[in-house]
């Protein structure tokens, strides 16, 4: 696959993009801006190298890669279009919840 991919977030993702980020300004005062940067490093690292994610193995929905963010204890889940070019954010999912996001 060569780059660079646009990005496309579908919008379940960008709401719990907007809704962690919120939480993140909110909770954690001494790095408000965490979640914003550890996201858009891990954007820009998506258009250039789209497949580097994990395969995820935890969802019905095929083609889905995943990337920690190891900073904020998300994965952002992705999955690769190659037609255009795209890179679909499906899901920014906190290492936490003990589920993965429902993407079927």
């Amino acid at each position: 696959m060569s780059g660079p991919y646009r990005v496309l977030i579908v919008s379940s993702a960008a709401q719990a993009i907007l809704e962690a980020a919120e939480w993140w300004v909110t909770n954690r005062p001494k790095a408000p801006d965490a979640l914003a940067v550890e996201l858009e490093r891990a954007l820009q690292l998506l258009v250039s190298q789209p497949s580097i994610g994990a395969q995820a193995r935890n969802v019905k929905l095929a083609g889905v890669r995943r990337i920690h963010l190891p900073r904020i204890h998300y994965h952002l889940y992705y999955r690769v279009i190659a037609e255009p070019p795209t890179v679909e954010v499906l899901a920014l999912w906190h290492t936490k919840r003990g589920t993965s996001p429902d993407l079927s």
